[in-house]
């Protein structure tokens, strides 16, 4: 008896002190947001005092990557640390279904793990968050975007995939998705506070904004709607040219105040976590899926959300503008101080990261393709021979004006490998971050060295081939 008690008092002392030493992770997903869609990164119109603050106490990595300038294949990416070119896969069809997801490696390894917003990786319940290695799903399903951002969100004439979403069938008439997906979040940490469960928690919050429908609070739209007119705009709104049409300027008001009601999530969590005085404890990590929605096909009028000038191109594109992403990471006792890091990282290296952050084992077997960035967070300089690849064959010319291409970055240089017509173009990133001035011709020898390159490591993961016959008029 007495040794059954003394075991059991071990057990709970044991789970305690793991508790202790563990820190929490948030990690923080916007949907669409653009590299210069916030403060910090210098915007005029867009408001993000509570990410700005955050940046200011972080790592900024200048250099980060999506995986894919589209959402499915990108979340693939950040949920698994696997490439989403590998077997043949184009951006229609991704599943985590057979893999050990970031959510199930850290469940494992005795985190308690929450998922709130947008999932958008496969069509069935069984590939939902909840059968997928998280403990609670809030708002998790086959939806890329909400029917409508007011309650009640699902609206099935849209889309066969927009069906009441999973823990958020039931709500109040006219509540803000962005606030509830906040809400139920607080919720879950004030529920799980490591001091009352003994258990640190991953969460893993998924906003839907600030993707389309552009639709935002009514009182934050007439504030930017006011501030839109306070602001001097040169040049034309729109450019047509080789990336479709083109925004040119940050000037939509329903937009900017989707963002800030994005930055008053994040600054409503942070309250929380002071709160309950485990701030300090908790690794933040802040970034977007891909670029901001600037780009469509020059036929094509739909609403257009930002801008990424000054980098070229937007969602859809690889481009700097499509696949560049603003990322911040606050790790407790290793940085705490607005720092910047040059290292280039990408999508399938979050996974590596917080299991080595929270020192977790690493996985490879399973993130075979992520590589943890945590040199960099120590201040290393890391991956400066590492080639990034990208490679996209469901290109949506006259949706978002992109074109079927493969990409390689090696040190500065960047080669894409436009698919249809057999067009390469080569940049300079060090001299030329806008991709502006096209070296190819005159750069011959790196030109051919870092296409063979790309064309092995497609050979290598199996990569989707282009259909033929289709995407014609992607040529530009």
């Amino acid at each position: 008896m007495k040794k059954s008690i003394f075991t059991l008092l071990f057990l709970f002392v044991s789970v305690f002190l793991f508790a202790q030493n563990k820190p929490n992770v948030l990690f923080f997903l916007v949907d669409d947001l653009g590299w210069n869609d916030i403060g910090t990164n210098g915007s005029k119109l867009y408001e993000t005092p509570n990410i700005d603050k955050l940046a200011n106490e972080s790592m900024n990595f200048n250099n980060a990557y999506a995986a894919y300038p589209r959402c499915v294949p990108s979340r693939f990416a950040m949920m698994t640390g696997q490439h989403p070119a590998r077997n043949r896969k184009s951006d229609a069809r991704f599943t985590t279904v057979g893999r050990v997801t970031l959510g199930k490696a850290m469940k494992e390894n005795g985190y308690g793990t929450y998922f709130a917003g947008k999932w958008h990786l496969g069509r069935t319940e069984a590939e939902w968050p909840h059968n997928q290695g998280f403990d609670v799903n809030i708002g998790g399903c086959a939806a890329g975007a909400p029917g409508s951002y007011f309650f009640p969100y699902h609206d099935p004439t849209k889309s066969k995939n927009n069906v009441p979403y999973y823990g958020l069938e039931e709500g109040i008439k006219g509540e803000y998705i962005t606030d509830r997906l906040t809400d139920e979040t607080i919720k879950y940490i004030d529920k799980n506070n490591p001091e009352k469960t003994g258990k640190p928690f991953f969460v893993y919050l998924s906003h839907y904004a600030v993707h389309t429908p552009l639709q935002a609070k009514p009182e934050l739209v007439e504030h930017f709607k006011k501030k839109v007119k306070t602001l001097h705009f040169e040049g034309k709104s729109y450019f047509f040219g080789p990336d479709g049409r083109v925004k040119m300027r940050q000037d939509n008001a329903i937009y900017a105040a989707m963002v800030a009601g994005m930055d008053e999530s994040l600054g409503r969590i942070v309250a929380k976590l002071k709160e309950l005085g485990i701030y300090e404890n908790t690794i933040i990590i802040f970034t977007s899926d891909h670029g901001g929605l600037s780009n469509s096909g020059l036929e094509n009028k739909r609403a257009l959300a930002t801008t990424n000038k000054p980098l070229r191109a937007g969602k859809g594109h690889i481009y700097e503008g499509g696949i560049k992403v603003p990322v911040f990471v606050r790790w407790p006792g290793v940085v705490e101080k607005k720092e910047i890091a040059e290292s280039v990282i990408t999508g399938m290296d979050y996974y590596p990261t917080i299991l080595e952050m929270c020192g977790l084992p690493s996985e490879p077997e399973n993130h075979i393709d992520g590589v943890s960035f945590v040199p960099a967070l120590k201040g290393e300089e890391m991956n400066t021979d590492r080639p990034f690849y990208w490679h996209q064959t469901a290109a949506r010319p006259t949706s978002t004006g992109d074109h079927n291409s493969s990409v390689i970055r090696v040190g500065n240089y960047k080669l894409h490998h436009f698919l249809d017509d057999d067009r390469i173009e080569l940049y300079d990133l060090e001299k030329d971050p806008y991709e502006k001035n096209n070296i190819a011709k005159e750069s011959p020898d790196i030109t051919s060295k870092l296409d063979k390159k790309l064309s092995n490591w497609k050979k290598e993961v199996n990569a989707a081939e282009v259909k033929k016959g289709k995407n014609k008029s992607n040529k530009k």
